[in-house]
């Protein structure tokens, strides 16, 4: 049975926010098509939730966020972006509530994004293997905060610090799901997102994977796309509306 057809994204807008758990998760299937965006001349912004501190097992965490944060920016710098928001919160027991959306909400309403990426919060990839607790939490904090920002009356506070309401985020999009039908022709700019996983050396390292390589695995999930898409590469995502109706 021959897998649906993508829908090509939708690419008149201007600014992105990418919001995701960990230093790593951008780079894991979306990079490329970042790279594609600022190619196009879009701001994309990154915030990373947590620094991956709890990561690497053969390294202290507050050695590890240092070496993690170093390895995400020079990550985002191979694909054109130059802001990296590090929020703080503590790597591997992120919980979905208030305060997640709170976290959150924030950078929305300082950066004012057209589109917030966030990566895929579903139960699994598709098939059997469970998808991580952080991932979901945030995936999950990300549709939420999204509206939280347009709404004064929702953390106030923020308000009162000189972060104004923004309602302006018409989709959030999240990357990888299995439920994805939308996707983003990625081949001119594959090999730049190949760099921008390689970048996370000390990462890749620590977990162990012996003669693993970046380029095949991306290759692995970046085919099947593009086939749905009609093109060599493709990254799917998973399109939410934020506006009201749709």
């Amino acid at each position: 049975m021959e897998p649906d057809k993508l829908v090509p994204l939708a690419e008149d807008w201007n600014r992105a926010l990418c919001v995701v758990a960990h230093p790593d998760d951008m780079e894991f299937g979306a990079a490329a098509a970042v790279a594609r965006w600022t190619a196009q001349g879009k701001e994309v912004v990154y915030c990373m939730v947590t620094s991956g501190e709890a990561g690497i097992d053969g390294l202290a965490p507050e050695d590890c966020r240092l070496v993690r944060e170093r390895e995400q920016v020079e990550s985002a710098r191979i694909v054109g972006v130059d802001k990296v928001d590090f929020l703080g919160l503590p790597d591997g027991v992120l919980e979905y509530g208030v305060a997640l959306r709170r976290a959150i909400a924030a950078p929305v309403r300082q950066h004012q994004p057209d589109i917030v990426i966030t990566g895929n919060f579903r139960d699994t990839w598709g098939g059997r293997n469970l998808n991580q607790a952080d991932h979901i939490a945030v995936g999950r904090a990300v549709l939420d905060a999204v509206r939280d920002a347009g709404n004064r009356w929702v953390f106030h506070d923020q308000i009162e610090q000189g972060l104004l309401p923004w309602g302006g985020v018409r989709d959030v999009w999240a990357f990888g799901s299995p439920q994805a039908g939308h996707g983003v022709d990625t081949t001119d700019h594959f090999d730049a997102g190949v760099a921008s996983l390689e970048a996370h050396a000390a990462y890749i390292d620590g977990l162990g994977w012996e003669n693993w390589d970046a380029r095949e695995f991306l290759e692995g999930m970046a085919r099947g796309a593009g086939t749905r898409l009609g093109a060599s590469f493709a990254a799917p995502f998973e399109v939410f509306p934020m506006g009201w109706g749709e």
